[in-house]
């Protein structure tokens, strides 16, 4: 009989309840050193292909098609192909500090380039949507070795970025090109350049030919995080921090064996390379991958519930975006009925949302909270437990949280009470131990081993989660992280310009998108819409061009003369709520719009609304919540 969880010496075949804090503790009781089998993620690739070599370990799909015939790798051909990308790597001269950077989309030599490269050196996946200039810094800063890119095919840019930027790597050595045109003598594109599957291809495929040893503390991989636009900040995992997020996730989840999952992350992205990607193939199950292009790709929603219907999948997982849009997907005659948990991320669930998904799947919606620097999840509503819309569950088993009131360095001064908000502060096995750069390790954590998340929250009498707010600047769309430092940048070169800061306000689809306050040069004048095209010009990627600039006669300053963005959030997510029901007032009515900082939730949405007649206040205050609901924000509605 299969243990219920391969990574786990001291698991049985019966998956342990977790019902309790007391049957959390007893099962804390024994430590985890002595419950992980795999000292590497290649090891634990080997645990899950071992379980059944011949089941397949990713099913490839172009256009996210249920009736197209996908392109099947097995787990024997799948560990049999990363440990020929690895002795490639090894080849091309990766030793274990090494590193290989990777330009992908989700093709499948993303997969074997990026766990063979984590079994020869370090792992750099990185964001190919992203400017040349931008992939350039992360690349050299990450002291690329070799890079391992999408060849010139029709439809992608990356091999012109390619093009442009290697003269900027130093360190780099070798160019291997993925559906590229190659040589068929001998695998060399040109000087330097490598086509992947004719050189992998020669290398032996049931052992590393490195001989390594990979050990727990051994680097593994290399993610950029801290937005995707200004300075790249990349956060170093160890072997031993992502095989405990495929551990956990491999315990929270009802995976069992033999499951599929439909996979639409980027591997750029700690969702998608560990929670999604390694836990469920070191489990010894299937990956469905919708199409290069992921959740991106148009047909993945339009299909998604005869895409379940075909897959069967356990968990329907996705970034909230995805699942509020998967939820207006009409069901139609689809069974859904395999799918035993629906789990979201990345940003926050709405609870209309989180709500909603729940009875159309009549399943319950774990949330989940964590960050790169945390190796992904690092709390999640337990599948066990009841489920509070709203919030982020409690800490995986040998993790733990606490709410913290820190000084301006970030560090600890004081412990908060229960419902007290303040700094979210994270440890345990999955957290990271610092950037790769110190520069970026001042204020990182609050207290040795103890990340500061930069998120506001606080802890309830029961010991859930609920994230409040947000105490760094970092604007999240749809599960996408700007930084809002850049495109202020680019604002103060605009010469009318005297003032620029950009925050996030509310959107009901994507969670936030970012908006511009603008104070002006006296005497200057431009308009929005030339401000807009101006910084959009000038910004690497789309997603981080503000929606909205808000001309203001002096943006709110602290008393050291810092931009005080707390006041801007405010009035940002004022003039957002005010525009979304601005045409819900009846013939002589009046909706007012108040945002308050609350003591539970973070932030109020207060809507007063005058000048009702008694018998349409019901179906005018349906109206409302049903434009605010999908907001995180919490609202309630005032009659005057």
């Amino acid at each position: 009989m299969h243990p219920a969880h391969l990574l786990d010496r001291c698991i049985g075949a019966m998956r342990p309840t977790l019902r309790t804090a007391a049957d959390l503790a007893a099962f804390e009781a024994t430590p985890y050193a002595e419950r992980i089998k795999a000292q590497s993620t290649y090891e634990a690739l080997q645990l899950g292909a071992a379980l059944d070599p011949d089941a397949a370990a990713i099913h490839f799909l172009t256009k996210a098609d249920p009736d197209e015939t996908p392109l099947t790798v097995s787990h024997a051909q799948f560990i049999a192909r990363v440990t020929q990308a690895a002795n490639l790597f090894h080849h091309l001269g990766v030793g274990t500090n090494d590193v290989v950077s990777l330009l992908l989309p989700l093709v499948p030599q993303a997969f074997f380039a990026l766990f063979g490269a984590q079994a020869a050196g370090i792992a750099n996946p990185v964001n190919p949507l992203l400017s040349a200039t931008q992939i350039a810094e992360i690349l050299r800063a990450a002291g690329t070795k070799v890079l391992v890119a999408l060849g010139p095919v029709p439809g992608s840019d990356i091999w012109d970025k390619v093009q442009q930027i290697k003269a900027q790597l130093p360190q780099l050595q070798a160019i291997v090109i993925v559906n590229g045109p190659a040589d068929e003598a001998n695998g060399v594109y040109h000087k330097g350049v490598y086509h992947f599957d004719a050189e992998a291809g020669r290398f032996p495929a049931d052992r590393l030919t490195s001989m390594r040893r990979i050990q727990a503390s051994d680097t593994a991989g290399y993610f950029h995080t801290g937005g995707t636009t200004g300075t790249p900040k990349l956060v170093r995992h160890t072997h031993a921090n992502q095989v405990y997020q495929a551990w956990v996730i491999g315990l929270m989840l009802p995976f069992g064996s033999g499951h599929n999952l439909l996979f639409g992350l980027p591997l750029f992205h700690v969702g998608g390379a560990l929670t999604q990607g390694l836990a469920t193939l070191a489990s010894g199950n299937t990956l469905v991958v919708l199409a290069p292009a992921g959740w991106r790709e148009p047909n993945a929603i339009r299909n998604v519930w005869r895409l379940v219907e075909r897959y069967k999948p356990a968990v329907f997982g996705g970034v909230p975006t995805v699942l509020g849009a998967a939820i207006q997907t009409p069901l139609g005659s689809a069974d859904t009925s395999s799918i035993c948990c629906a789990s979201g991320g990345g940003s926050a669930i709405p609870v209309a949302v989180g709500k909603a998904c729940g009875e159309l799947l009549k399943v319950p919606v774990l949330e989940v909270y964590g960050m790169t620097e945390t190796s992904s999840v690092h709390t999640i509503a337990y599948f066990d437990r009841p489920v509070r819309l709203g919030s982020v569950g409690h800490a995986v088993p040998y993790s733990r949280v606490r709410i913290v009131k820190v000084n301006d360095d970030g560090r600890w001064l004081a412990d908060c009470a229960s419902n007290e908000i303040g700094v979210v502060a994270m440890a345990g096995p999955g957290v990271f131990s610092g950037y790769l750069s110190d520069a970026h390790n001042r204020g990182a954590f609050v207290e040795p081993g103890w990340v500061n998340s930069g998120d506001l929250g606080r802890l309830d009498d029961d010991g859930y989660l609920w994230i409040t707010g947000r105490a760094k600047d970092l604007i999240i769309r749809g599960g996408h992280n700007i930084d809002p430092l850049a495109i202020e940048e680019v604002f103060f070169q605009h010469p009318a310009v005297a003032l620029a800061a950009v925050v996030g306000e509310p959107d009901a689809y994507a969670g936030e998108l970012p908006v511009a306050f603008v104070q002006l040069k006296a005497g200057a004048k431009v308009d929005s819409g030339e401000l807009i095209e101006f910084v959009r010009d000038r910004t690497p990627e789309r997603a981080a061009v503000p929606v909205q600039v808000y001309f203001t006669d002096a943006i709110p300053l602290t008393a050291v003369g810092k931009v005080f963005k707390p006041a801007l959030r405010l009035d940002a997510t004022q003039r957002a709520v005010s525009r979304m029901l601005a045409d819900l007032a009846p013939p002589g009515a009046a909706i007012k719009v108040e945002i308050g900082v609350h003591a539970v939730h973070g932030q109020l949405i207060t809507v007063r609304l005058s000048g009702v007649l008694d018998a349409a206040r019901v179906a005018l205050a349906q109206r409302v919540s049903a434009r605010l609901d999908p907001l995180t924000t919490t609202h309630r509605i005032a009659w005057e």
